[in-house]
């Protein structure tokens, strides 16, 4: 069950196909959002609002994102259920302890951290396959046992 304010929604068809011709066992592919945006989940969201937002247009700069989609990323990003102030980390805490339930009750999933307005594109993927991790290391660091740009497979 997903941790409450998180949504999952599903890619658009041609990811969803990309995702599931990589993992073959896997029957669906979403996209997993605290809000507006990932930030949250993936440990990565700044406490200093204005600091952190300097930081993603800065990313969107150097990776060339049109202005329009900055604009729209931007204001996804800003977009927080509203509720009580939890501490640094709740949130990844949250994904880590959903991911390790997960592998628990439905066995191995594979999970991919991408930074772009939206997931539009096709990921590059590791010629030696998605990196294999247990749950006992994704409950251990949650911030940090998904990183940006690789695919992780969760095990039981």
């Amino acid at each position: 069950m997903l941790p409450e304010d998180v949504t999952a929604d599903l890619l658009n068809p041609s990811l969803q196909r990309f995702f599931l011709d990589h993992l073959h066992r896997a029957k669906t592919a979403v996209l997993l959002r605290h809000g507006g945006c990932s930030c949250d989940l993936a440990g990565r969201r700044n406490p200093d609002g204005a600091e952190d937002e300097r930081s993603l247009r800065t990313r969107y700069r150097q990776d060339r994102v049109p202005r329009a989609q900055v604009i729209e990323a931007m204001e996804r990003h800003r977009t927080r259920p509203r509720g009580p102030e939890v501490p640094a980390g709740h949130w990844s805490g949250a994904l880590a302890g959903l991911v390790a339930e997960h592998a628990r009750n439905a066995g191995s999933a594979l999970y991919y951290l991408d930074f772009t307005p939206e997931l539009e594109r096709m990921p590059p993927w590791p010629p030696s396959g998605p990196e294999r991790v247990g749950t006992a290391r994704v409950l251990a660091h949650p911030g940090s046992w998904l990183p940006e740009g690789a695919p992780v497979v969760v095990l039981p």
